[in-house]
Parts: structure tokens; C-alpha cells; sequence
């Protein structure tokens, strides 16, 4: 064998393990931020207060989020993207060992800010990081980081809401918690350095903002977003509404819809605008499914069509931006993040306030609408 070929087979060996090495961190960080929906009643009882003002566990995450993603390249613009994705595993470690100790809501949420900062920073260069580590292979990247996003939803989120019904709550954030140490160290172990690019910070991220097509995406992402996440943290009240005692394997079955997602935006990711269009409209028909199921089998197709629904947007709409986007993709990547968190902090606002007020089956109602009204946007747009 060659040293040339000796030399690619270790470069592809050394970028799959970093890729694994991102995936892990993504799916630890996205069960952590959605695992106040799988614990929710429990949670809700233990700290005495209402399920929908729980809820906002997720939007504090969300706030912190929409902040940051803009922001953390403008802050750290010359720092080595590896170091910046090791030092937001640890806040995250550390955001769930607090909300696990947590003597009173207030502290939960303070906790859950710090995650919302691990979360958007993570998200923001881990797509850039991957490319560098696997140069020319996007849709592999962003395929494979939601990959990581329908793990977390296949095995963490459901094993979380049995862990909470048999363990505990504050011990399904302890756990949360210790494995996010581990990932950190892999992601030490095997992560290559990834200096930052040139034009990184504030130039870069003032050019993407004078992008009018990036823009108008933006919105369409908002849109789709908070159709889901008007809903997604009462998942759990959704199901019960139908079947009680089903909540673990639908939450199961959310998650296999969320691989079947995956998968899909990666066959259409050619076809990004007709990928763009098709995830919201059925995200909007899922959900109305969901929301007034009448029996268990409507609501398992309800359940299933939105998990591949929704995994479907993150994969379209992150190779969406980064087309409309070319020169500057890292500012591009934090703007959809502060997209998603923006929409993630209205929703969970506003699906706390309709679930309380009208019931779960309005607050998915409303998502419907919001999903809707993305896909005819995307059916309008084109990436490039």
C-alpha cells in the first residue's frame, strides 16, 4: 500500500471519528434540552408549579440560545473552534448536575440559560468543525448531526421519561450529566484542532445579515420552528389525552420517525427546495392528526409523520442556509440557530399559555398553522 493511500485511509479514519465525536455532543445536548418535556408532570409536581410554566424550562434554554448564537463567533473570533466546542460540552455537563440539585424552579432555570448558551454555541461551528474535519462532504455532515439530534429522541427522551417515572427526575439529569462528561472526552481525544476561519466575527456576520434570500429563509425556519415547538413540549400531555399509559413507546415512535426524517432530507437534499417545502406541510398535517387523534392508531400515524417531519427541517434548512450563504457559512449557521431558539422561546411561551388556557389539542392547532405557513414560503423561496 502507498504512503498516499496509507495517508487518506487515516485522514478518513480521523474524520469519521470527529464526526462521530460531534454527533455524540449533539445528541447529548438536544436530549438535555428537550428532557423537561419527557419529565414534565413529574417535575411540574415536584417544584409545585403548573405544567405550562414548566414548560418554560425548554424556552429559558431557548432565550439564552437566541442570544448567543449570533453572538459567540462576534465574541471568540480568532479561538480554536475545538476548544470553543469542549468548553460548551462542560457548561453543558455542568447545566445538568444544577437543575438535577435544584431546590426551587428559578434555579432550574437560571441552570437551563447556561445550556442554552452550550446548546447555540455547539450548533453554530459544529457543522463548520465538521466540514473541515471532512472537507467536501456537507450533506454527510448535516445529515449525520441530525442523525444525532433522532438518537437523542429514539433512546434518550423516551429512556428519560421511564427514568423519571421509575428513578426520578433530578436522577435522569444526573445521568444526562455524567454522559455529557464522557462525550467531552472523546471529543478531546479525537477532535482536531479547527482555527477559526479569517473573516470570522463581526464582518462576517454583518455581510450575511445584508443577504436578503438568507433573510427571508430565516423567517421560514422561525415559521416551521415554532410550529413545532408550540406543541413539542406537551408531546407527552398529547398522548396521554388519547392513551395514558403509552407515553414511552410513542415518544419511542416520535424518535423512529425522527431516523425515517433524517433519512429522507438526505435523499431530497438535491432538491432542497422541494425538501423545504414538503417538511413543514407535513409537520402542519401531523399535527393536526396528533391534536385530535380519536384512537391509538390515528394517533401513532399523527405521532410518526411528526417525528419525520420535523427531523426533516434541520437537515433541509441547515443545507438551505449554507447554499443562499456560500462566503460566509459559519455566521449563516448561527443565524439559523438563533432562528430555531427564537422560535423555541415563542413557542414554549406561547404553547404554555394556549395549553393552559384552551388545552394541549389548541396549543398543536396553532403549530399547524405556523407549519403551514413556512411551506408556502419555502415553495416560494429558492436557496440559490
Amino acid at each position: 500500500m502507498s504512503s498516499t493511500t496509507t495517508s487518506r485511509a487515516a485522514a478518513r479514519r480521523t474524520g469519521l471519528s470527529s464526526l462521530i465525536a460531534l454527533d455524540l455532543g449533539i445528541c447529548l445536548l438536544v436530549a438535555s434540552e428537550f428532557l423537561p418535556a419527557s419529565v414534565l408532570p413529574r417535575m411540574a409536581a415536584d417544584l409545585g408549579v403548573s405544567e405550562g410554566t414548566a414548560g418554560l424550562a425548554v424556552a429559558a434554554t431557548a432565550i439564552a440560545g437566541a442570544v448567543t448564537a449570533p453572538s459567540i463567533a462576534v465574541v471568540l473570533p480568532r479561538t480554536d473552534r475545538r476548544l470553543v466546542l469542549i468548553g460548551l460540552l462542560a457548561a453543558a455537563a455542568v447545566s445538568d448536575l444544577a437543575v438535577a440539585l435544584a431546590p426551587a424552579f428559578v434555579v432550574v432555570l437560571l441552570s437551563r440559560l447556561v445550556l442554552g448558551v452550550a446548546i447555540a454555541g455547539y450548533w453554530s461551528f459544529a457543522f463548520g468543525a465538521g466540514v473541515q474535519a471532512m472537507p467536501g462532504r456537507e450533506r454527510l455532515v448535516s445529515t449525520s448531526l441530525s442523525v444525532g439530534v433522532s438518537v437523542a429522541t429514539i433512546v434518550a427522551i423516551p429512556l428519560a421519561s421511564v427514568g423519571a417515572d421509575t428513578a426520578g427526575w433530578r436522577v435522569v439529569f444526573g445521568v444526562a450529566a455524567g454522559v455529557t462528561v464522557v462525550s467531552l472526552g472523546f471529543l478531546v481525544a479525537v477532535f482536531p484542532a479547527v482555527p477559526a476561519h479569517p473573516s470570522a466575527g463581526l464582518v462576517m456576520m454583518r455581510s450575511a445579515l445584508r443577504n436578503p434570500l438568507l433573510i427571508a429563509g430565516l423567517v421560514m425556519i422561525v415559521l416551521a420552528a415554532l410550529g413545532n415547538f408550540v406543541a413539542y413540549p406537551y408531546i407527552r400531555l398529547a398522548i396521554m389525552r388519547v392513551t395514558p399509559g403509552d407515553s414511552a413507546w410513542l415518544l419511542l415512535a416520535w424518535g423512529f420517525g425522527g431516523l425515517l426524517g433524517n433519512l429522507a432530507a438526505g435523499v431530497l437534499a438535491t432538491r432542497l427546495r422541494l425538501a423545504s417545502a414538503v417538511a413543514p406541510l407535513l409537520l402542519s398535517a401531523s399535527l393536526a392528526v396528533t391534536g385530535y387523534a380519536v384512537g391509538v392508531p390515528m394517533l401513532v400515524v399523527g405521532v410518526v409523520c411528526w417525528g419525520i417531519a420535523f427531523s426533516m427541517i434541520p437537515v433541509a434548512t441547515q443545507l438551505w442556509v449554507a447554499r443562499a450563504e456560500r462566503e460566509h457559512t459559519e455566521s449563516a449557521m448561527s443565524l439559523q440557530v438563533t432562528a430555531f431558539q427564537t422560535a423555541i422561546t415563542m413557542g414554549a411561551a406561547v404553547g404554555g399559555s394556549v395549553v393552559d388556557g384552551h388545552g394541549v389539542a389548541a396549543a398543536l392547532t396553532v403549530g399547524a398553522v405556523c407549519a403551514a405557513l413556512s411551506g408556502i414560503g419555502f415553495a416560494v423561496l429558492r436557496p440559490s
